[in-house]
């Protein structure tokens, strides 16, 4: 089995006098689709920002792609793909100019045949790459942000609550969309309290509590990829109804 791209070892760090995060435990390899399952408090978003370096580990370790992300922030986010819940595009540029600007940023260019791609993959109707990102609504802008990282082609895609806002249709072609990645062997962690969206399209789940991993579950074949019931009783404490 390949190594994981994102290895995080008895990590601990403490926030505000506090610890967020308890000895946690996580692997994400390549081609897979891994949920960080947790409710608010519960450490996902200061999992990401360790992950991408912003935060440096009271003990313990992370490696992202061979690399420690307190000590080679520059390498580590070469190599990663954030989406926020938040998408975060300037208002007056439109889609096509977005993506030029922050590929700029990240010192690449694409011809604009690779552009016409990455926004007909995301299935972005033709008539908004020319419109200002200012009318756009969530899924639009989550369809553009995707095509950034397309574009990218990074080994790594890391999400916050990317399904929040979204009405099923646009959720459904968002996960087909986390499936491509996959099957190109991207590996995507997904940090989320969205249980049923996370047992779409997971390949593993894990479950965030108090700063640390206490259960986790691997996608089954076939269409009820997850057993619901036991899934919601962990995250809730309760029994489904």
């Amino acid at each position: 089995m390949h190594e994981p791209v994102i290895a995080i070892r008895s990590l601990k760090l403490d926030r505000g006098g506090r610890a967020v995060l308890d000895g946690l435990d996580l692997e994400v390899r390549a081609g897979e689709v891994h949920a960080l399952l947790g409710g608010n408090g519960a450490g996902k978003s200061t999992t990401l920002a360790a992950i991408l370096g912003f935060l440096k580990p009271g003990s313990g370790s992370i490696h992202v792609g061979g690399h420690c992300p307190s000590r080679e922030p520059d390498e580590v986010r070469r190599a990663i793909a954030f989406l926020p819940e938040n998408v975060a595009l300037y208002e007056h540029l439109s889609a096509w100019e977005n993506l030029s600007y922050f590929l700029s940023l990240a010192g690449e260019t694409r011809e604009p045949a690779a552009m016409e791609q990455a926004l007909n993959a995301v299935q972005l109707h033709a008539q908004a790459w020319n419109t200002r990102a200012g009318g756009f609504s969530k899924g639009m802008r989550q369809k553009t942000a995707i095509a950034l990282a397309l574009l990218r082609r990074t080994p790594i895609l890391l999400l916050d609550e990317p399904t929040t806002g979204l009405d099923p249709a646009a959720t459904h072609e968002f996960n087909r969309l986390l499936g491509a990645q996959r099957d190109r062997g991207v590996a995507v962690l997904m940090v989320t309290h969205d249980l049923l969206g996370a047992a779409q399209v997971a390949d593993r789940i894990s479950m965030l509590r108090g700063g640390r991993v206490v259960r986790e579950w691997t996608a089954s074949p076939g269409p009820e990829r997850f057993a619901l019931a036991p899934l919601y009783q962990a995250f809730t404490g309760e029994s489904a109804q």
